[in-house]
This record gives C-alpha cells, sequence and structure tokens, in this order.
C-alpha cells in the first residue's frame, strides 16, 4: 500500500514560477518510478514528467520545452516538479503518480489527490 500527499499548487500569473511537491508513505520508495500528470477541465491527462526508480532516467511531456524540472530524494520518499515561465495553458490539476520499477513485483499504480494550480494573464 502506498498513499501520496501532493502540495505546492496556488494561483500564480503568467511568467511566474511554481514548486510542487509529492510525498510518499512507503518503506520502498527507490523501488518506485515517480511522475507527475496533469488534468485540465474537459482535456484528457496528460503525462507531465516522470523519474526512475535508480534516478538515472528523466522524461518529459512534449509541452514541457525545458521549462519544468523532476527530482526527488529517496532518504525523504519526496518527488519534487519545479515549474517555471508557467502560462496560462499550464492552468490544471496537477497529480502525482507512483508505479513499481518492475511489473514483476506489481502491476499496481498509484495517485495523490491532486493540487491545483491556476495561471492569470
Amino acid at each position: 500500500q502506498v498513499q501520496l500527499e501532493e502540495s505546492g499548487g496556488g494561483l500564480v500569473q503568467a511568467g511566474d514560477s511554481l514548486s510542487l511537491s509529492c510525498t510518499a508513505s512507503v518503506h520502498t520508495f527507490s523501488d518506485y518510478v515517480m511522475g507527475w500528470f496533469r488534468q485540465a477541465p474537459g482535456k484528457e491527462r496528460e503525462f507531465v514528467a516522470a523519474i526512475s526508480a535508480r534516478g538515472n532516467t528523466i522524461s518529459y511531456g512534449d509541452f514541457v520545452k525545458g521549462r519544468f524540472t523532476i527530482s526527488k530524494d529517496s532518504a525523504r520518499s519526496t518527488v519534487w516538479l519545479q515549474m517555471n515561465s508557467l502560462a496560462p495553458e499550464d492552468t490544471a490539476v496537477y497529480y502525482c503518480n507512483a508505479a513499481p520499477s518492475s511489473t514483476t513485483m506489481s502491476t499496481t499504480q498509484y495517485w495523490g489527490q491532486g493540487t491545483r494550480v491556476t495561471v492569470s494573464s
């Protein structure tokens, strides 16, 4: 069982920066791929970023274009998403995700409750 808690969302202006955090209630944090997804009203859920269990591989969604950075601290069981140069189209609920690093361990993925990011013009 894994529980995820996001924080850091809020209302900002276009061009501002925001940092999101996600803390996992799990004893084996290093066994999971950690990631971020987002969903805007009326749109499909969209991949934002992910970092591998070993931390050696990082992926970003096509829309990121160098603006976002994902990082983690296994000792604190925490993953962050640093977002810069925010635009109104980034407005969405952002969700933390944890997936087993191996399907042998489990196929279950875990999701946080989400944190809302609103970017005004």
